[in-house]
């Protein structure tokens, strides 16, 4: 990673604050449709990507973009993935990934090379960054992929969690993923484990929860993914990697607020609030607009704040329906019972499951997760409706 010192004297055609997946992606899109643009990516930490593992169904980006993500595949099982609820177990055909951050860190520096510069920024402006040590970029445009921003302005419960890559002294028998396994303990509202075997010994837990506050009891979730492991049959060896999140549930609230037309810089990623609402996840929205950015390019930061706005807010328009379904789950749903929602939506048709993952759920989708033996008692859906944005 770049390690000038202060200077007044750095200039891009973009640049694009943050280093996540949002941000990331960008450069590499930008780069690729346009070779000779002049981009950089600005990242406070000496490492992009940050601390993650992002997984994602085949469905879920559409084989034309899946250049842009391949690269940084780290695992990957053709053979689909397994959930689990005390009614029964089913396995999904559809095959699955993971990128982790450092795959993720290893491929934007071999593509991007001194184009990331390591720094903190202090201000930005559409046309300048200023970062904490004082060096000033002046940039035909800038974008703002800084992770979350000020979430207060929404009504959010929060998906928090702790992940660990555990070393066993025996195979664990796993060959798929299980992406929800929700025999375990319902505690702090839905909670589920959750397994990606990346060795014949080598699996990452992740222990999660759907909870009311983002408050994360991170050693006590520690204990319970070693009691989960000791349930299992599992000797551990050593924890080899370890990750936390607190991502946003949003059920409700005003984008404008979100997002002040007023604000004269163009966002990325959950700053720019797009992610799916109801599971937080950001990967195939995150390559959506990172093409889109790059088929429109190039654009001055006032247009480029512009178009990212617009399109961010037509995502939220598009996302109320998965709002709606997570006011359900937080305050419709009995406390302890939470996983029933999720144990009658997995029964449905392995295709409607895919599209809702995507964001892409049509009109007899909405109607066919809504419809049928309710998850929830009617009353109780009724009256949470029916106060949404009281």
């Amino acid at each position: 990673m770049s390690s000038q010192p202060p200077s007044n004297s750095l200039s891009c055609d973009l640049a694009i604050v943050g280093g996540g997946l949002a941000g990331g992606l960008i450069a590499l899109a930008v780069l690729n449709k346009h070779p000779d643009a002049r981009i950089l990516l600005l990242e406070r930490e000496r490492t992009v990507g940050g601390n993650h593992v992002w997984s994602f169904f085949d469905g879920d980006v559409p084989d034309a973009d899946r250049w842009l993500i391949d690269p940084m595949i780290a695992h990957r099982w053709p053979g689909g993935y397994d959930v689990r609820f005390p009614k029964y177990r089913r396995t999904l055909s559809t095959p699955y990934n993971s990128i982790t951050s450092g795959k993720f860190d290893a491929h934007l520096r071999a593509v991007l090379g001194d184009r990331i510069v390591q720094g903190a920024a202090a201000h930005l402006s559409p046309d300048s960054v200023t970062l904490e040590d004082g060096r000033d970029i002046a940039t035909a445009s800038v974008i703002d992929a800084r992770g979350g921003g000020d979430l207060s302005v929404l009504k959010c419960g929060w998906q928090k969690f702790v992940g660990q890559s555990l070393r066993l002294s025996a195979p664990h028998g796993l060959t798929r993923p299980v992406v929800m396994d929700t025999t375990v303990e319902q505690i702090d509202g839905y909670r589920f484990v959750y397994l990606l075997p990346t060795g014949e010994t080598e699996i990452f837990v992740e222990d999660t929860y759907y909870s009311d506050g983002p408050d994360l009891p991170a050693d006590a979730i520690r204990a319970r993914i070693a009691d989960y492991a000791t349930a299992q049959g599992w000797t551990v060896e050593a924890v080899t990697h370890e990750e936390t999140g607190v991502l946003p549930v949003v059920h409700d609230g005003d984008f404008d607020a979100l997002w002040p037309e007023r604000d004269p810089v163009a966002r990325a990623g959950v700053r720019g609030g797009i992610f799916h609402p109801l599971t937080g996840y950001s990967l195939p929205d995150a390559v959506a607009f990172a093409l889109h950015v790059a088929d429109r390019w190039p654009l001055d930061g006032t247009s480029l704040a512009a178009e990212s706005r617009r399109w961010a807010k037509a995502h939220w328009a598009g996302a109320g329906y998965y709002r709606m379904l997570g006011s359900l789950l937080f305050f419709a749903a009995k406390p302890g019972l939470q996983y029933k929602v999720f144990q009658r939506f997995y029964g449905l048709s392995p295709a409607l499951i895919q599209r809702f993952y995507a964001g892409r759920s049509t009109l007899y989708d909405k109607g066919r997760i809504l419809c049928g033996r309710p998850p929830v008692p009617i009353s109780s859906a009724i009256k949470t409706l029916l106060n949404r944005g009281s």
